[in-house]
């Protein structure tokens, strides 16, 4: 019998001494993440944002975009998803909603935060936290609602940018305490302030490595581990090497009028239908759809004698 998703998050979580995770942003890049040899996959609020609807992770997306998008994603890869839900979109009823429905499309688990909706991005400027107690309450009902008590909650904590790293920790304690499977302290400044979340939270802990700009050092796997860390998350390193890779081509293409001098830094034509399994459906084709008509005979294209006809 396959394993669930939710039971396979989980054993990877005891098993691995510290486990790798990239962040993904739509099927194409869970696609690659899985053929890149990765055991799980992350989807980023902040990249569903940009590339779902162009706009910054400032709380626009909704339950229902952020839903299709993870249901498209888990559709396409074997590993186990676990997915942004932000704030769980609303107060604890709705955090309960958000928990079942991500729970019926497959994701392996969940991450909510701390922060007023809507909410910003963990390394800006501007966050607003809801209390202790009303989150503790939010945890609590997401506990209550999942169906399969493998499904993770992964429980994020804005609260050193707002209030400094000992309501921080104060928080992410009681988090764990309401039913946190993984604590997410978000965005220490240090590599001091890192050290302390280690030594003071004794939980599944997550560290977030965002490059160019994140507030938090970024450190190597074994640094992270030595540290005490059991999830190093680089959840948009794929889509800002994206965006740099399309700001690029379209540079060359705007100033040649071609893309030539970019093109041995393209995948060929046949390998971009093969990273999305083009064989693969060529097979299901060949064996159910049999072999393709090279032309309609009169009765099906209506032409000459018929009702078709004239």
């Amino acid at each position: 019998m396959e394993e669930r998703k939710t039971a396979q998050f989980r054993r990877l979580l005891k098993e691995k001494d510290i486990l790798l995770i990239p962040g993904a942003f739509n099927a194409l890049s869970a696609r690659l993440i899985e053929q890149a040899g990765f055991e799980a996959v992350y989807v980023s609020g902040a990249a569903v944002a940009g590339n779902f609807i162009g706009c910054p992770d400032i709380g626009l997306t909704t339950l229902t975009e952020v839903l299709e998008n993870a249901r498209n994603i888990v559709a396409v890869t074997s590993l186990p998803v676990i997915c942004d839900a932000d704030t769980g979109f609303g107060n604890a009823i709705n955090t309960q909603r958000t928990v079942r429905e991500f729970e019926n499309a497959g994701v392996a688990g969940i991450q909510i935060e701390d922060q007023v909706m809507p909410k910003k991005c963990g390394h800006t400027e501007g966050k607003l936290l809801v209390s202790m107690e009303e989150m503790v309450q939010k945890i609590k009902a997401a506990v209550d609602a999942r169906r399969d008590p493998d499904f993770t909650l992964v429980v994020r904590t804005d609260a050193i940018a707002v209030n400094g790293l000992e309501d921080a920790l104060d928080r992410a304690q009681a988090y764990l305490e309401a039913g946190g499977d993984v604590i997410f302290v978000e965005a220490p400044r240090t590599v001091e302030e890192m050290k302390k979340i280690t030594a003071t939270i004794k939980a599944p802990l997550l560290a977030n490595m965002v490059e160019g700009g994140g507030k938090t050092p970024i450190l190597s796997l074994p640094e992270l581990k030595k540290m005490g860390y059991q999830v190093a998350l680089y959840p948009v390193s794929a889509w800002m090497a994206s965006i740099k890779a399309i700001q690029e081509v379209l540079a060359v293409l705007k100033e040649d009028g071609t893309t030539a001098r970019y093109a041995s830094r393209m995948v060929p034509f046949q390998e971009m239908f093969e990273v999305v399994g083009r064989s693969r459906y060529a097979s299901l084709e060949k064996k159910y759809a049999g072999p393709p008509h090279p032309t309609l005979s009169p009765e099906i294209g209506g032409e000459g004698k018929g009702e078709g006809a004239g």
